[in-house]
């Protein structure tokens, strides 16, 4: 099969998103643009489109998969794409995904698919930003929802769609002012932001993308988080503490916690199941609580090399000689934050001295006041 770059191009900032795709299209000779339309879901079909700078080339409908227009997505876009790669006149198939498809399910589908993702972009505009960010409206509620099922928000969609992408396209927002701009540096500290009207997007596009890197980069044990910030009226606030939380003085604060921040998202330890490495992702007023699996400080050693090598290296980089990986790790970042409260909530929540030194056995017998949240 020919060799075909596939960069993919997300974003529920659907303006900025169209902006950015028109770009690659003038930009780059020989590039395509396939685009699945699943405003049509509630129809049972999926509206497939394939476009270059001349305009439409082809159009097709696909059907629903098991109600789910994203499985229906999946099914049809690796096809289309080795179609497009062994007519072997196309050098860039740009793949533009519906406002709610996240990017790290489509460049997983593309690669396993055989195909070469050389970039994933998610296009932005910063007026926009904190609008979405604080929208806790189930996607359903917007018709955004991709499938009958789909339980996700707007905020926590968007924020996945920013912080999974190594690229953000950046939209020139007359409206956007320096805290816009300022939060979303703070929110994706190492992207490459790129002008849609004057950067080098073909560039970004052609960089090349490696998607395990990439889903490490997101996984709550080696996540590569942002760092403590203060500008221009926002703040990103880390907090790192060895100490595990109090399950019932944590529970019983999460709703101030969850609402202290535009966005937080980390890993934390919870006294009565120090085992177990958990997953905080806050968006919108929403906070998704969940289990990663172990700390591997509770996994025999044998068990070590099943765990990806990144992994280890994030562990042996913050490891401590008595409670190994296991920690806080917590990251606030938003405009008006109250750093200083914020801190005096979360340390009111880890053990006392007298509770910690009763050790491990005593831990466990603490209330289990997350088992409901996390459906145990």
């Amino acid at each position: 099969m020919p060799d075909l770059s596939v960069v993919i191009v997300g974003g529920l900032h659907s303006d900025a998103r169209k902006a950015a795709v028109d770009r690659l299209l003038t930009d780059v000779p020989g590039s395509v643009v396939l685009h699945h339309d699943l405003a049509t879901a509630a129809s049972g079909t999926v509206v497939r489109t394939v476009r270059d700078a001349g305009g439409v080339q082809d159009t097709g409908e696909t059907p629903l998969v098991n109600d789910c227009a994203c499985c229906a997505l999946r099914e049809d876009l690796v096809p289309e794409l080795r179609r497009l790669a062994d007519a072997g006149d196309t050098r860039l198939a740009v793949v533009e995904l519906w406002d709610s498809v996240e990017p790290k399910a489509m460049a997983e589908v593309v690669t396993a698919g055989g195909l070469t993702v050389t970039g994933v972009i998610t296009a932005v505009d910063p007026a926009l930003l904190l609008p979405y960010l604080g929208n806790g409206d189930d996607l359903a509620e917007a018709g955004l929802a991709a499938a009958a099922t789909d339980q996700r928000t707007v905020a926590d969609t968007f924020a996945r769609q920013l912080e999974y992408a190594p690229v953000l396209a950046v939209a020139e927002s007359e409206e956007a002012d320096d805290e816009d701009r300022e939060l979303l540096a703070q929110l994706h500290p190492t992207a490459r932001r790129v002008p849609i009207g004057h950067g080098d997007l073909a560039g970004a596009a052609l960089a090349g993308f490696d998607v395990e890197a990439a889903a490490a980069a997101q996984h709550p044990a080696c996540a590569l988080l942002p760092t403590d910030a203060d500008a221009h009226g926002v703040t990103t606030f880390v907090w790192h503490r060895r100490r595990p939380f109090h399950p019932e003085r944590l529970y019983a604060a999460l709703e101030d916690l969850t609402c202290a921040a535009a966005r937080s998202r980390g890993r934390f330890w919870l006294a009565d199941k120090p085992d177990t490495l958990f997953h905080w992702d806050a968006a919108g007023g929403a906070l998704c609580v969940e289990s990663a699996g172990p700390w591997l400080a509770s996994l025999p050693d044998a068990a070590w090399e099943m765990v990806p090598p990144v992994r280890r290296a994030a562990a042996a980089l913050d490891w401590h000689p008595e409670h190994g990986d296991c920690c806080q790790h917590l990251v606030f970042t938003s405009p008006g934050l109250d750093r200083e409260g914020l801190q005096r909530l979360l340390e009111s929540c880890l053990l006392t001295d007298a509770e910690y030194a009763a050790g491990r056995d005593a831990w466990q017998q603490l209330p289990h006041a997350f088992d409901t949240l996390l459906e145990v």
